[in-house]
């Protein structure tokens, strides 16, 4: 059975094709394809069949249709009615569209690795899968839906192999494939960097400049704006002589680009998180074509965001051929490193060799970031991220996706791209605890590893420093550690080995607070865990119940507070986790608890406006104001 998308939907069977009549049909058969055996819902189906005004009868045209592609697909198709909607499952059929994926994607990575003969054979029978324009024979709604991805997949593959037939010296083969291409996409400046270069190499210099004056006219009438970093860096080499044979369009250096991979090695084994690694792949492996992916793991210390994003980088590398970039934006004393100095690191791993660029000017630095990540397809990890203003010059250009870890929630990355991480559960738990000490050793007392993973309060840190102290101790039971963890007074001391100290890692959280903030998380130590409202914090403390609830919200923000439902009248309520409750009643928490708001002066740091007073008499909106910056 072989399927086909790249030009009219068919389906084949024995070399004959399946007679489906109707775009209906199609368009019910290509949904399917599409999803790649993830199910189609019925609202899916709805809207790709009729749009915005579906019949009443709906549902029932769906299953009918359903019923009929069943009976003409025969045996070797099944299409499963799974709610919402239906899944397509043929174990052995080719789809031309997975193929073309899977050529086009070992074609770039072939292309990234300099292996140019190799790439231009890949990416040219990728194309070769191509018999017209995509769902040639579907509703104009699932046109409107997916044929401008499939589109731009297929002129990326074509940017590609071009690119690999300009590096082997094929200029004089591609020069007229180029200005037909050119002509026909006028804005699409790889291109027309790539005509420029053919045109060059073919001793005609005064057609290469003709060509980028007229890209110039073209982005100002039709887009109101100036060339890009490729086609502006392109020209510069024309007018420099710098396009000779090797040289790869849009650089102004024959040096190889090299193939950075910065990721540091996996710790172990990582358990309980196969939900989110799944779900992460599912968005790394998106291809969002030009548009900058960007990704969010947030939560408390301790909880494993870096070991999720490490792995899940690691495993995704296939999608971004161009290299995997890693950056730690913290430093060894927990403060925020300077974008300049992160800047620096990150252009050494993408060739650029100048010594001094540590010295650089920052916005130098990040204009020449965004001209060597132009056009390439990264993945960067940014590590432990303080805040948006620490992340924004750190944005790469062009198709690279960004993995961010960050205790904060950030305004750069949307709600559908944050993916919180919640506490493992008791299984979970013993099975980190297992991998660490070994199964054996925990089902010899399963009463006593239960307890050590209460003790724990299922924050992997605290499990896996609890784990390694087993096996660094063979000759200790579960039960003793257990029973040296029962204690909450010595609990965090007890979780401490080697370079692995949790009260250092929750500390450096609380290191970041505002007084005020500190009052209010030392206030709940005495809560017991239970959850508490912004009303109680207030009275407690001494606070307005508007003053209390930004600074709880502050708490959350910083992770230290987790939002744990709503009270009888609709109000948040708040939770704070054993292990940071116990190291809060530790800390000094600074001045004594006010006795109103309104007799104290709040004092924060800010990285641009250094110490800003906070009046206690400000009302809780001027604090808050002032608090975020």
């Amino acid at each position: 059975m072989e399927f086909r998308v790249l030009g009219p939907v068919e389906a084949v069977m024995g070399g004959e094709r399946v007679a489906l009549s109707g775009s209906k049909i199609h368009t019910v058969l290509a949904a399917l394809l599409l999803s790649q055996d993830r199910v189609v819902s019925d609202a899916r189906l709805s809207s790709l069949l009729w749009g915005w005004e579906p019949p009443a009868t709906a549902s029932a045209q769906i299953y009918t249709y359903m019923s009929r592609l069943r009976k003409q697909l025969g045996e070797e198709a099944e299409i499963v009615r799974r709610p919402p909607g239906y899944v397509l499952r043929a174990p052995g059929a080719r789809v031309d569209l997975v193929e073309f994926r899977q050529l086009e994607r070992d074609g770039r990575r072939a292309l990234a690795e300099r292996r140019f003969e190799e790439a231009s054979e890949l990416l040219r029978r990728a194309l070769r899968l191509w018999r017209g324009a995509a769902l040639a024979n579907v509703t104009e709604h699932m046109l409107d839906a997916e044929l401008a991805p499939l589109e731009e997949k297929r002129m990326l593959a074509l940017e590609s192999r071009i690119e690999a037939d300009l590096e082997l010296g094929r200029h004089e083969q591609v020069t007229a494939e180029l200005t037909g291409l050119v002509a026909g996409f006028p804005v699409r400046e790889r291109l027309r960097a790539q005509l420029m270069t053919a045109l060059y190499r073919c001793g005609r210099q005064a057609d290469a400049l003709h060509a980028y004056y007229e890209g110039r006219k073209v982005l100002a009438e039709q887009l109101g704006i100036d060339p890009g970093e490729v086609l502006g860096s392109t020209y510069q080499a024309v007018l420099g002589g710098e396009l000779g044979l090797g040289r790869a369009a849009g650089a102004s250096s024959g040096r190889a680009v090299p193939v950075p991979s910065m990721l540091p090695a996996t710790d172990g084994e990582l358990v309980g998180r196969q939900r989110e690694l799944d779900a992460l792949r599912g968005r790394l492996g998106h291809d969002g074509g030009e548009e900058q992916r960007r990704i969010l793991v947030t939560g408390m210390a301790g909880i494993g965001k870096t070991a999720l994003a490490v792995r899940a980088a690691a495993e995704n590398g296939e999608f971004f051929p161009d290299g995997l970039l890693y950056a730690e934006l913290c430093g060894l004393d927990g403060a925020p490193r300077a974008p300049r100095a992160v800047l620096a690191q990150l252009l050494r791993a993408l060739g650029e060799g100048d010594p001094n660029l540590p010295a650089g000017d920052l916005d130098e630095l990040v204009r020449l970031y965004r001209t060597r990540t132009a056009g390439r397809r990264l993945l960067l990890v940014l590590d432990n991220v303080s805040g948006d203003r620490q992340l924004a010059p750190l944005l790469p250009a062009g198709p690279s996706a960004v993995l961010i870890t960050s205790r904060r929630r950030l305004a750069r990355v949307t709600a559908g791209d944050t993916f919180a991480l919640p506490l493992l559960d008791d299984e979970a738990g013993l099975d980190l605890l297992a991998a660490r000490a070994g199964r054996q050793r925990l089902l010899a007392d399963p009463d006593a590893s239960d307890d050590l993973v209460a003790y724990c309060g299922g924050l992997p840190l605290a499990l896996a420093i609890a784990g390694a102290r087993l096996a660094a101790r063979p000759h200790w039971t579960v039960a003793r550690l257990a029973g040296r963890l029962a204690d909450p007074a010595t609990r965090l001391a007890e979780l401490s080995f080697g370079d692995l100290d949790l009260s250092r890692v929750l500390g450096s959280s609380m290191e970041q607070l505002e007084m005020l903030e500190r009052t209010v998380l030392g206030g709940l130590a005495e809560t017991e865990g239970e959850p508490i409202s912004a009303l109680w914090a207030g009275d407690r403390l001494g606070l307005s119940e508007d003053a209390a609830e930004n600074a709880l919200e502050s708490l959350v923000d910083a992770a230290l507070l987790e939002l744990s439902g709503l009270d009888d009248q609709g109000r948040p309520l708040y939770r704070c986790h054993e292990l940071v409750r116990l190291l809060a009643a530790a800390r000094p928490q600074g001045p004594g608890k006010p006795e109103r708001a309104g007799q104290e002066t709040w004092e924060r740091q800010d990285p641009i406006a250094g110490t800003v007073r906070i009046d206690g008499t400000a009302t809780a909106a001027t604090a808050a104001a002032v608090r975020a910056g």
